[in-house]
């Protein structure tokens, strides 16, 4: 499947490069979500409270948790050229029918050979039709356009269903950060790290 043309999967779901008339749509996409377990991170073991490990891990919350995201401005980085500095940079969207139902936002950098997952989101109403894993596959067409050595995205402890979708992509973790969130609305929450081989 060519997703980055605009290729159709067996649901009917078009994928393709995002274009400026998108931009609207993507913006007024619906990321909110709601979950009954978070993340949690803890100091393991007979070094607890040395700061020398931690220890991730799944816990029910009562009542679950509804994350709704301030509003942000998307970068349509990936109209698929034009200026050198967006050679790097994309954003692919899905469509059904003539709705846009989700996109993801990728990057490119050299150095260290990573693509990394900007941003990911599917409207609610089209969640668990596999349409992330298409949005992943075209951004992992992408990476092995750039010979990226592996893919890499960042997500907060308490968006428990996205982390079990990237597991199911192949995602692992590979670390956290316990004070980006902090002076923003989500302060409190962890940065979760999680990459996978470009394969």
């Amino acid at each position: 499947m060519t997703t980055a043309h605009g290729s159709a999967d067996a649901d009917g779901i078009v994928y393709r490069l995002a274009r400026p008339e998108d931009a609207g749509a993507i913006e007024a996409l619906d990321s909110s979500f709601t979950t009954a377990t978070v993340f949690e991170v803890s100091d393991p073991g007979p070094h607890a409270g040395s700061g020398l490990g931690f220890l991730l891990r799944e816990v029910p919350v009562d009542p679950p948790v509804h994350k709704v995201f301030p509003p942000e401005e998307h970068d349509e980085q990936g109209s698929g050229g034009g200026k050198d500095s967006d050679a790097d940079a994309r954003t692919f969207v899905a469509l059904d029918g003539d709705r846009l139902c989700g996109f993801a936002a990728a990057g490119y950098t050299a150095w260290n050979r990573r693509l990394t997952i900007e941003d990911i989101e599917v409207s609610p109403g089209h969640r668990g039709r596999g349409i992330g894993r298409g949005l992943m596959e075209c951004a992992a067409e992408f990476a092995r356009e750039r010979g990226a050595e592996h893919l890499w995205l960042e997500v907060s402890s308490v968006n428990a269903p996205a982390v079990h979708a990237y597991r199911r992509m192949g995602f692992t973790f590979c670390g956290l950060d316990t004070a980006l969130y902090g002076g923003t609305p989500a302060a409190g929450e962890l940065a979760l790290y999680m990459s996978r081989p470009c394969r």
